[in-house]
C-alpha cells in the first residue's frame, strides 16, 4: 500500500459516521464506504440514467454509472500521484451523481422548477439525501452511513440557504465549508476535477459518435486542434477516412494525458508551497489543487463549444425539451395521485408517519425523490402509464 501524504486524508482519523458501528475487520473506514456505494440500489440505477444523450438514443453513449467510473479511474491516477487517499476519492467519485434525475440537467432543471416554491432541487444535495437518507439497507438507520469525509465530497455544491439548514441540523458538519468559506478535503477538490475532465473528453466522443459534431469541427478547438496535429505526425495512417475513429481516440487520449500532468504538477507544486501540516489545515487554505492557467483556459474554450454546438444542438435541445415535459408532468400526476406511487411513499401524502422523518412530510418532496430515484426509461414508461402520451420513444 502506498504512503499517503501527511496531507491527505487518513481513513483511522476519520470523523466518524452518523450513526456508530464498529469497524470491519479488514477494511478501513473510505473502502467501506466505497463497497457500500457499489452494492447500492442508486448506484445501480445510474447505469440507465443519462448523460448528454437519452438512454433509448443509443446503446454506447454514456451514462451516470460509466461517467463515474471514469471519474473514479481519473481521480485514482492523479491521487497515486499526489499522496492523497485513492479509497476516499473513489468512494466520492462513485457517489458523486447518486442524486442525478432521469434525463441529464434537462430532468434536474424541470424537477426544479417544480420544487421552486417547496425548496428548489439540487442533485449534488440529492446525492447526500440518497447516502443519509433514501436507500434503505440496514435494519437501524435509513441510508447508508457514509464517513463524514465522503459525505463532505458528494456536497460539491449547495446554496445557502440549504447550507444553513444542514448546519442547524449538524453543527460544524459538511455544510459549514459553504458558510465560513473554507474547502473540502484535497481528495474531494480532486474529484471536482476529474469530473471536469471527464466531462469534456467523453462529450467529444459521444458528440462525434452522434453526428452532431465532427473532428473538423472541433479542430476550432486549440487544445483538440493541438493534439489531432500530433497524432497525424506520429500517425500518418491516422489520416485514412476509415481510421477516424482511431484518430479520435488517440487526439482525445492526448487530451487526457495532458490534462492529468498539468494538474499533478500544478497542484503538486502548489502543496510543496503551502505545506498544510494534514488534512484539516488543507481544508483552511485556499482550493490547493489547480490546472494552469493555460490548461484552465483551454480547458474553458473547450467547454464553450460544447456547449454551443453540441448541447444547445437543435436535435438535443428536442429531446431535452420532451424529457422536461416529462418530469414536469410526472410531478403533476403523482401530487395529483398519490395512490399511483409505490404504497411506502404514496402513505407519506396520505398522512401516515411511517417515512415521515424522512421526507420532512412534505409530499412535493417525497414526489421530488421519487422522480429524482427514476431511470429514463422508467420514467418514460411511469410517463406513459399516467399520462397516455408516448413523448420519448
Amino acid at each position: 500500500m502506498m504512503k499517503l501524504a501527511h496531507y491527505a486524508c487518513d481513513p483511522a482519523l476519520s470523523r466518524g459516521r452518523l450513526h456508530s458501528e464498529p469497524d470491519a475487520p479488514t477494511r478501513n473506514a473510505f473502502q467501506r464506504d466505497r463497497d457500500r456505494i457499489v452494492h447500492s440500489t442508486a448506484f445501480r440505477r445510474l447505469v440507465y440514467k443519462t448523460q448528454v444523450f437519452l438512454n433509448h438514443e443509443g446503446d454506447l453513449f454514456r451514462t451516470r454509472l460509466t461517467h463515474s467510473l471514469e471519474v473514479a479511474q481519473l481521480g485514482r491516477s492523479v491521487a497515486r500521484s499526489l499522496g492523497l487517499n485513492e479509497d476516499l476519492v473513489e468512494s466520492i467519485a462513485l457517489a458523486h451523481d447518486l442524486g442525478h434525475t432521469p434525463f441529464g440537467h434537462a430532468g434536474q432543471n424541470a424537477l426544479n422548477d417544480c420544487m421552486i416554491d417547496h425548496g428548489g432541487f439540487e442533485h449534488n444535495l440529492q446525492s447526500l439525501r440518497v447516502v443519509d437518507h433514501l436507500e434503505e439497507s440496514y435494519p437501524e438507520f435509513n441510508g447508508i452511513n457514509l464517513t463524514f469525509e465522503t459525505r463532505e465530497g458528494i456536497l460539491k455544491h449547495c446554496s445557502l440557504a440549504h447550507a444553513q439548514l444542514l448546519e442547524a441540523e449538524a453543527c460544524g458538519g459538511i455544510a459549514r465549508r459553504f458558510l465560513d468559506g473554507t474547502q473540502p478535503s484535497l481528495e474531494a477538490q480532486l474529484c471536482n476535477l476529474a469530473d471536469e475532465i471527464a466531462y469534456n473528453a467523453h462529450d467529444i466522443d459521444d458528440g462525434v459518435r452522434s453526428g452532431l459534431i465532427t473532428m473538423e469541427q472541433l479542430r476550432e478547438v486549440s487544445m483538440f486542434d493541438h493534439f489531432y496535429r500530433h497524432a497525424l505526425v506520429d500517425f500518418s495512417t491516422l489520416a485514412h477516412k476509415q481510421n477516424h475513429r482511431r484518430l479520435l481516440f488517440e487526439t482525445i487520449r492526448r487530451m487526457l494525458s495532458a490534462q492529468v500532468y498539468d494538474l499533478i504538477a500544478v497542484s503538486q507544486a502548489a502543496l510543496n508551497a503551502a505545506l498544510p501540516k494534514d488534512a484539516d489545515a488543507a481544508r483552511q487554505m485556499p482550493p490547493l489543487l489547480s490546472f494552469s492557467t493555460e490548461m484552465r483556459r483551454q480547458g474553458t474554450e473547450l467547454k464553450q463549444f460544447l456547449f454551443r454546438n453540441l448541447y444547445r444542438h437543435p436535435q438535443v435541445m428536442q429531446t431535452t425539451s420532451l424529457a422536461k415535459e416529462v418530469v414536469r408532468e410526472l410531478f403533476d400526476a403523482y401530487l395529483a395521485t398519490p395512490h399511483a406511487l409505490p404504497a411506502t411513499f404514496g402513505a407519506v401524502i396520505d398522512g401516515e408517519t411511517n417515512l415521515v422523518q424522512r421526507t420532512q412530510n412534505a409530499p412535493e418532496r417525497m414526489v421530488a425523490d421519487y422522480i429524482a430515484g427514476m431511470t429514463d426509461r422508467f420514467a418514460s414508461r411511469e410517463h406513459e402509464r399516467l399520462t397516455g402520451k408516448r413523448l420519448l420513444v
